[in-house]
């Protein structure tokens, strides 16, 4: 039903509008996409991207801070923002027809920030407690930690929020600097799901688009790994259960075998049927958690399988888990438990598509990454297609040692017995 409800215009000044119509909802949910994350940041300039959108909702030439709420919460919307490796959105979502406000509300954020200094130190602050926060949080910290394993000297190694170091040597020319490099015509994009008319969203857009400066979307620095074995990260912390996570390099979001690779993550430990799941919590009882997820990036990729657990099980449960990685390289798994794994990632991507929030952030994410809307029925189409020889393949091609990077927040203190585990 979706492949002729996908529209999409780009506008003379390169801006980009794509919409998702469904006349059936009461809503629409709009968003203002920024191809501009963490992955864009030199070192020095580390939580730009995040200070950004903090400031964003510090008030405009036109409004204050609250005169933002107020426009999108004052006709029954709500308005928020997050930021990631490659992307900055900023979403509202009301009913249908109050999309005139809900778009000036997010093109006034845009195009007229004030970035006062005293908001600007205010808020340095409060994202200062944000990264304490997340430090003091083992679930937390451990993510952190294993982006810096997996990506050493690299931006998609970096904490989004920054650290308090690089957040005190941010400076607001440098704030202003990056956003005008990066909020250019040609690296936003508008998406907009609902109730909608997708000629209707061009021309209310049209107004603002010239409003953003011209210039060509940034480039990224690549990712370059030069891993040779497994390499381990251990924060030494008196807690009372490890928090862990086993990174695994893979592919990037344009590589064929991601499709392959979204099965196999199933298969692994997304969900309580899965092998790690029944092994390692079920059948053991090692891990209280247990559980794995992708993420794809525009050249790169990983496969993360995440536990919590006594600090006692830490070797048993890698020695375990190493065992089930390289049980699927071996041999491909049984036709039907591939069979019920693409089931359920099809169902998964129908369920998550059942509300205008969840579409307008499929085709922005879409557009950002693929340069095109790849409608939902072409990815199942592929998924389906996926064989247990292929699921094979890309266990075989990423469940390699010198893929594996282990981080853990743990009372442990000596990470030998972890590397071995991991090299085994």
């Amino acid at each position: 039903m979706w492949r002729n409800v996908h529209r999409t215009t780009r506008l003379p000044s390169g801006l980009v509008v794509v919409t998702a119509a469904a006349p059936h909802m009461a809503s629409i949910s709009l968003g203002l996409w920024v191809g501009a994350g963490g992955r864009y940041e030199p070192a020095e300039l580390n939580g730009a991207a995040h200070f950004i959108e903090h400031m964003l909702f510090k008030g405009t030439t036109r409004r204050a801070p609250r005169e933002i709420s107020q426009a999108v919460e004052g006709i029954g919307g709500y308005l928020n923002a997050f930021t990631s490796e490659e992307t900055t959105c900023y979403y509202s979502k009301a009913l249908h027809n109050r999309l005139p406000e809900l778009l000036d509300v997010l093109m006034d954020m845009a195009i007229n920030p004030r970035f006062a200094p005293a908001d600007i130190d205010l808020e340095r602050e409060v994202i200062q407690e944000e990264i304490a926060m997340c430090l003091e949080d083992p679930h937390q910290h451990v993510s952190e930690l294993i982006n810096e394993t997996l990506w050493p000297d690299h931006p998609l190694g970096r904490p989004l929020a920054g650290t308090a170091q690089s957040l005190k040597r941010l400076r607001r020319e440098e704030l202003l600097a990056f956003k005008r490099q990066h909020y250019v015509a040609s690296n936003v994009v508008v998406a907009a799901a609902g109730n909608l008319d997708h000629d209707a969203v061009v021309r209310a857009v049209s107004r603002y688009a010239d409003e953003f400066p011209a210039g060509a979307a940034p480039r990224y620095l690549p990712v370059i790994s030069d891993q040779d074995k497994p390499r381990v990260r251990l924060f030494t912390k008196d807690v009372s259960q490890t928090q862990l996570i086993l990174g695994i390099r893979a592919c990037s979001r344009h590589d064929e075998r991601r499709h392959a690779l979204r099965i196999l993550n199933v298969i692994l430990g997304e969900n309580m049927s899965s092998r790690l799941f029944q092994e390692l919590r079920e059948e053991r009882g090692l891990a209280y958690q247990v559980a794995s997820s992708v993420s794809f990036f525009h050249d790169a990729g990983t496969l993360d399988i995440s536990m919590g657990l006594d600090t006692d099980n830490v070797p048993s449960a890698l020695r375990l888990t190493v065992r089930e990685l390289k049980r699927l390289a071996a041999s491909a798994p049984p036709a039907v438990e591939v069979g019920r794994a693409r089931d359920y990632v099809l169902g998964q991507i129908a369920l998550s598509l059942e509300n205008t929030e969840s579409q307008m952030n499929f085709i922005g994410e879409q557009w950002l990454g693929a340069g095109r809307l790849v409608h939902p029925e072409e990815i199942k189409k592929r998924l389906a297609a996926v064989t247990p020889a292929e699921v094979r393949a890309a266990a075989r091609d990423f469940f390699r040692p010198e893929r594996y990077n282990l981080a853990l927040v743990s009372p442990l203190r000596n990470p030998a017995r972890l590397k071995a585990a991991l090299a085994a």
